[in-house]
């Protein structure tokens, strides 16, 4: 595979499915814990629920690495510069390492406060706390996978990866029942035990990815100097990882702050719309999987600066996702009441969950437009307009809806309409941004490189 001068629609595809099937199989991970967490109690379901926006700080992490490394990596692939890849590559794995660090000690001391700022009663506040803090003990272990993946991502490896995720997902599945509800001499761990089996099952995944990275050609050339700390290595990651970081983490503060709204109308709307979340995530797994293959493609042909190819590739991409994604809204509508009876028995949440994916499904074609353009600007090293862009979404735009709200006295129902209207515009407003981009700042990037006509 060349992603140099491969058709761009193949390549899309090629590297998007994979992406996206890996990708599924991460957030099936969320799912069957949160099928499980519903078996023991409507407060177990609450508590993973409201779980997401806590660990997501781990999730923000892992994206910024990755991100970071493929962008870095890529670009440096594209140049033809192996000197840089490698040490881009040894320099991404050490950050990664150092970012984990920081990560678990926040979160081993100020989960607990995140919990009660949403609302949560202490026994769903203990719930989440035996989930989360097995979770950011194994951070080193999250990030470490993708960290070592960025370089396989750059190469426009997303196969290893999926396969991986598809291995670690089964695992998971054997093991859920068995650590939550006890098996021969296996205690019963209840929702400590969900944490425990995803864990386990991250470390297999870091196994595989590590014996496939090893293998590669290129890490087979490292030596001691790729070893050595360097600073300007460091910086360019920090500077290219952080934005992502941050804004990122911004969509755990605006899931807690919906989670604060939602928790007004008490633990069943938030068990409710936890549970319809989670399968609102796998309708949107393609794109994120499609965002996977274009920052590998952009990247290196922004290194190559082929301008052409990274226009194209924008265009494809959101044809694609578009398509998608307007499938996906359909069977939201449609499935909403099977969906969230999956989870629970309880006639509250099913309704909840009901309600919410049925105004959800109209926001979902929007989706595409923002992460694609979002990830547009990664492949291109501007990661401080897609942490811009991120904060205005994942911070100013929630904000905004729950004070509007408040102020409207809101219903569940209309809370989410704000929502729906809220997306539609600035995802729209994005988009525009990326055609101005692509009409300018390109432009005058092929004028300096070709200065004759």
């Amino acid at each position: 595979m060349n992603l140099l001068k491969d058709k761009i629609p193949r390549l899309v595809r090629k590297l998007a499915i994979p992406a996206s099937i890996g990708t599924l199989f991460q957030t099936l991970y969320n799912i069957v814990d949160t099928f499980y967490a519903g078996k023991i109690s409507p407060e177990a379901l609450s508590a993973l629920s409201k779980s997401f926006p806590v660990y997501f700080i781990i999730i923000a992490a892992s994206i910024g690495v990755t991100v970071a490394g493929t962008s870095l990596i890529g670009n440096s692939i594209g140049e033809k510069d192996e000197n840089k890849v490698l040490n881009y590559f040894t320099h991404i794995i050490f950050f990664g390492i150092i970012i984990s660090i920081f990560i678990t000690i926040f979160g081993l001391n100020y989960s607990e406060k995140i919990f009660y700022i949403m609302g949560s009663t202490k026994e769903v506040s203990q719930f989440g706390l035996q989930y989360t803090d097995i979770i950011f003990y194994g951070s080193i272990i999250f990030i470490l996978v993708v960290a070592l993946n960025s370089l396989l991502h750059a190469e426009g490896d997303t196969k290893t990866y999926r396969n991986v995720l598809i291995l670690s997902f089964f695992l998971n599945i054997i093991l859920n029942p068995i650590l939550i509800f006890g098996f021969l001499f296996i205690p019963p761990m209840g929702v400590k035990g969900i944490g425990i089996a995803t864990l386990i099952s991250q470390l297999l995944s870091l196994i595989i990815v590590l014996k496939k990275v090893l293998s590669n050609s290129r890490v087979k050339v490292l030596h001691k100097e790729f070893f050595l700390p360097k600073f300007l290595y460091f910086k360019n990651i920090f500077f290219q990882s952080m934005p992502i970081f941050i804004s990122i983490c911004a969509y755990s503060i605006a899931s807690a702050i919906i989670f604060i709204y939602v928790g007004q109308e008490g633990e069943f709307a938030t068990a409710g719309y936890g549970a319809a979340s989670r399968f609102e995530q796998v309708l949107f797994l393609p794109v994120l999987g499609i965002n996977t293959a274009i920052i590998s493609i952009i990247s290196q042909n922004y290194g190559a600066m082929n301008f052409n190819r990274i226009r194209e590739t924008y265009f494809t991409a959101i044809k694609y996702a578009l398509f998608i994604m307007v499938l996906a809204a359909i069977a939201v509508f449609l499935l909403a009441d099977i969906v969230t009876s999956v989870f629970s028995n309880n006639s509250e949440v099913i309704d909840y969950g009901k309600r919410y994916l049925r105004i959800s499904a109209l926001v979902l074609p929007a989706y595409p437009l923002f992460f694609i353009s979002n990830g547009f600007f990664m492949a291109l090293k501007k990661s401080e307009n897609a942490m811009i862009s991120n904060m205005i979404r994942n911070l100013v735009l929630p904000v905004s809806v729950f004070y509007l709200a408040k102020y409207l006295t809101a219903d569940f129902n209309t809370f989410f309409w704000l929502w729906v209207v809220f997306n539609w515009s600035y995802s729209l407003m994005y988009l525009l941004v990326v055609l101005y981009y692509l009409r300018s700042q390109l432009e005058k990037s092929r004028a300096v490189i070709n200065p004759w006509p």
